[in-house]
This record gives C-alpha cells, sequence and structure tokens, in this order.
C-alpha cells in the first residue's frame, strides 16, 4: 500500500510534502545506503545541505532509486562562508553538481549570521537562482522574527519557509507567529528534541501513545503534523524510519494537542542564531 503525504502550499504557488527524511550527521559514505532505504520506505522528501557534507550520497540514492524527478522534493542550504552574491551562485551550482540534478525544489540560507551581515544580500541572489528555474522555491533557516523582518524589509522576497530548531518543548512562539502572519511556512528541524531533552518520558505523550497504541516518537510527529508544521525525522535505521512514517492512520485530540503543546519550556537545545556566524 502507498501512503499519501499530504503536502502544503507555499506561498510561491508550489506545494511541499509536509514529512520528509533529514540527512543532519548523515556520515558521507553512509548517506547513499541510508537515503535509499527512506525512499523505499516511502519519503520524497530529502533535506539536505552543503555543510553535511553528503550531497553526492543524498544524489547518488535519488539517481539509483528509478523515482521520477516530479516525485521527488529536494531541499539543499547555502552555507554561512559561502553568503554574498558570488560566492552564492558558486555555492548553488556546486550543491547542484553534487546533488546531479537540474533543479532543487528548495534553496535555504542556513543561518542568518548576522556578523557577517550577507543574508539581505544573499536572499537577493537567491531571487535570481529561482528566477533561473534551478531552484523552485527559496528561503531561510534558524532566522528570528528581526531577520525576518529586515528581508521583508529590504528585498523583494518573502521567504517560502524558515526551517527551525522546534519540538514541543521549544516551539519559538515569536518567530512561529511572525511567519505565519506573513505567509512563510515552518519547517521544524531536531523535532523530536535531538535527544537531548526526553520528550518521550513525558506522561502527556505516554499517555496520547498508548491510547492509540502508536510510540512516543509517532505521536511527536503527529503533533507537528497537525499543528501545520513541515517536519523531517532522521534515523540511520530502516525500522525507525518506518515507524516514522507511520503516523497517517490516526489523530490526536484536541485535548492532547493542547497538553503537548503545554510542554514548552526548556529554551533552545542548539545554538543561538545570532551566535552563529
Amino acid at each position: 500500500m502507498t501512503i499519501s503525504v499530504p503536502t502544503l502550499t507555499l506561498n510561491d504557488g508550489h506545494t511541499i510534502p509536509q514529512l520528509g527524511f533529514g540527512v543532519f550527521k548523515v556520515e558521507p559514505e553512509e548517506t547513499t545506503r541510508i537515503v535509499s532505504d527512506a525512499l523505499e520506505t516511502g519519503y520524497r522528501h530529502i533535506d539536505t545541505a552543503a555543510i553535511y557534507g553528503n550531497e553526492a550520497g543524498v544524489g547518488a540514492a535519488l539517481g539509483a532509486s528509478g523515482i521520477a524527478r516530479p516525485d521527488l522534493f529536494v531541499t539543499t542550504k547555502l552555507w554561512n562562508d559561502r553568503q554574498g552574491t558570488a560566492s552564492a551562485f558558486d555555492a548553488f551550482d556546486e550543491s547542484l553538481e553534487k546533488l546531479g540534478l537540474d533543479y532543487v525544489d528548495l534553496y535555504l540560507i542556513h543561518w542568518p549570521a548576522p556578523a557577517k551581515d550577507r543574508y539581505v544580500e544573499s536572499m537577493k541572489a537567491l531571487e535570481q537562482i529561482r528566477e533561473s528555474g534551478r531552484a523552485r522555491s527559496i528561503g531561510v533557516s534558524n532566522f528570528l522574527a528581526p531577520h525576518l523582518a529586515r528581508l521583508l524589509a529590504e528585498t523583494d522576497v518573502v521567504p517560502a519557509v524558515n526551517q527551525i530548531e522546534l519540538h514541543p518543548a521549544h516551539q519559538q512562539p515569536e518567530v512561529t507567529a511572525f511567519a505565519r502572519a506573513h505567509g512563510i511556512r515552518i519547517e521544524a528541524w531536531g523535532p523530536l528534541g535531538q535527544g537531548k531533552y526526553p520528550l518521550f518520558e513525558e506522561p502527556v505523550v505516554a499517555v496520547a501513545a498508548e491510547a492509540h497504541g502508536k510510540t512516543p516518537a509517532q505521536v511527536v510527529i503527529r503533533w507537528h503534523l497537525q499543528m501545520g508544521n513541515i517536519v523531517f525525522p532522521k534515523s540511520n535505521r530502516r525500522e525507525r524510519m518506518a515507524e516514522n512514517f507511520d503516523v497517517f492512520d490516526f489523530e490526536l485530540s484536541h485535548t492532547e494537542l493542547a497538553t503537548i503543546t503545554a510542554l514548552e519550556r526548556v529554551g533552545r537545545v542548539s545554538a543561538h542564531p545570532d551566535d552563529v556566524n
């Protein structure tokens, strides 16, 4: 049975699968096997980045999959040291070559890197890449509300997405509210707490999991989907990939959603965006 992953419409009219597969910290030599397993499991949305060092492995898996290009959604990202105009063009060309693709579906500025003060210039470069057709959609990652506000004021682009660290105990309400007010979709990385916060031990998560005959991880992924987030959990194990994908045959109640949302408490697990340069 083929499971149809729900899609969301971006502000530029393109659609994006709401559940994808991330390859952060996937070793380059393991990437082709792991991404191939994910594609065979049913994932069609793959999220990588230049800094991960595994774009070539992703590309090899995509090329060997036999899946038609229009049925795939591929994201990669511009690293901080390549921000600018000419440097962004060059970095994008390199990513496209490693992926073995004619275009990507989504290209993101990986961090605002405010000390460099080049993210506005970089977004203008990304706009030209989008106009060339080689990136269908463009957006940002790890941007806070002030960074987004500056982009809106100084460019002609409303980012299609903002990919941020987000899980029930760290929901970034200020940036998510700003994004949604301006039609920017939220993508959640570290959606299960990155293993650094014991979400699965929270009683409200455990109770919901037992009520639905699901695992705590499946409950948290389902929470993301029902909250409207685009989410891509990662795993190197095929059985866990399948578990994370098996989230479309149940629905959390309003009460369950509310009690999980009330877990907001811990602050970020990762670095603060103003400190990553």
